[in-house]
């Protein structure tokens, strides 16, 4: 009896392990890039921001994002970090826009203008960083996109 049970249970945890790898055959990552980074016009003391995300399912099935967790980094401070789980269904082959609405950390955003004040510099750095969660059986998606703002009207190369 203690034979068959050992024997039955490996035999669930190969079917089980099979199973599952055959679910992430063929998926292919999708694309993430920052489609736009706009201030909105706020009441408060604190900016409101909107941040685009563009994405790209490369996939014979639909996508359907379950949350998103992301942060937004001036100059080494982070000033924005946020969730999301209203996120839409990407088709197969198709693309998709998210939008973010978040606003500022206050003590880094002082913090922030501080270093400004004192470097008085043209242009300062960002960092975005996005995670997509899309379900249990694959790994979440993790995108970083960095450039420059120029304070001048300029751009780089990698700016919003």
């Amino acid at each position: 009896m203690i034979r068959f049970t050992q024997n039955a249970t490996c035999l669930i945890l190969l079917i089980a392990l099979f199973g599952c790898a055959g679910l992430e055959n063929g998926f292919e990552t999708p694309t993430v890039g920052v489609r736009s980074f706009r201030v909105l016009p706020s009441d408060g003391a604190m900016p409101q921001f909107e941040i685009s995300l563009h994405i790209i399912n490369p996939n014979r099935t639909e996508l359907k994002l379950v949350g998103l967790v992301y942060s937004v980094t001036l100059e080494g401070h982070k000033v924005i970090t946020g969730v999301s789980n209203d996120l839409p269904i990407i088709e197969p082959y198709g693309e998709g826009e998210v939008m973010l609405l978040a606003s500022a950390d206050l003590l880094n955003s002082i913090r922030l203008i501080a270093t400004l004040l004192k470097s008085q510099q043209e242009k300062f750095n960002y960092e975005l960083e996005a995670k997509l969660d899309i379900g249990k059986f694959h790994p979440r998606i993790h995108v970083v996109d960095k450039g420059d703002i120029f304070l001048q009207g300029q751009t780089s190369k990698d700016s919003w």
